[in-house]
């Protein structure tokens, strides 16, 4: 049985603030809490419904009811099992290989499938601006599937960031150059924008070079790509000459 203040103190992680107090997040579903059992993140708390379920020989669940499992889960559907995570610090910024920077990206789900996209395209760094939605947002963790426990994401100034820099910067518009006209190094800077105003002007100034995902719809009436997609789309584009 999971007493109250568990509850309490277990559903308070799903707020930033809290998060950033204790330096705990919250993860559910066996594959993401494996996951990131196998990485370099340490396990504080596991529960779940299923006895069969366990990590190794040593970490076993604490064994609750399915009505103790819904009142701290983040699901409308719990999973069978929830885990508390120490949040880690970021490794140090590095400056080199394909980098994407993300610009006030809002939406925890587009986050999530972003991490797992430089996962599987080997990007093993993320940069986010300040703004970006915190990366141990329960919604983000789950839409990672595990991948973030293989992408160091740091939180800092995009334009400091590139102001330090030596690698051509591209970022996504529009009505930049068609990206399959375009060449793409593998040592490089990736910018993509927020959902609703792409990328912010004060970045905008610092990119060098423009590209854009040509609409090949015969009304052409598309307003845009999520912002998730079009990511895949470039990451496929930049890593397509390996």
């Amino acid at each position: 049985m999971v007493s109250k203040n568990q509850i309490k103190r277990i559903t308070a992680l799903q707020q930033k603030k809290f998060r950033t107090e204790h330096e705990l997040f919250i993860a559910e579903g066996f594959k993401v809490i494996q996951e990131l059992f196998q990485s370099h993140y340490e396990i504080q708390e596991f529960y779940s419904t299923d006895a069969t379920l366990q990590l190794n020989n040593k970490v076993r669940p604490e064994i609750i009811s399915e009505a103790d499992l819904k009142k701290i889960s983040c699901l409308k559907t719990p999973n069978t099992c929830l885990a508390v995570f120490k949040i880690s610090p970021s490794k140090p910024i590095k400056y080199e290989g394909l980098t994407l920077l993300l610009d006030d990206i809002r939406d925890p789900g587009n986050l999530g499938t972003i991490i797992r996209l430089c996962d599987w395209f080997g990007i093993d760094q993320l940069i986010c601006s300040e703004e970006t939605v915190d990366v141990y947002n329960p919604k983000v963790i789950q839409a990672t599937m595990g991948s973030i426990g293989r992408v160091n994401v740091v939180y800092t100034s995009l334009k400091n960031y590139l102001k330090n820099t030596n690698q051509p910067i591209y970022g996504a518009f529009m009505d930049g150059d068609v990206v399959y006209d375009s060449p793409l190094p593998n040592d490089a800077v990736l910018i993509m924008g927020n959902e609703a105003n792409g990328i912010s002007a004060e970045i905008d100034v610092l990119i060098q070079h423009k590209i854009s995902i040509p609409r090949f719809g015969k009304t052409q009436k598309a307003e845009s790509l999520n912002v998730a997609t079009a990511t895949a789309i470039l990451l496929s584009e930049f890593r397509r000459n390996l």
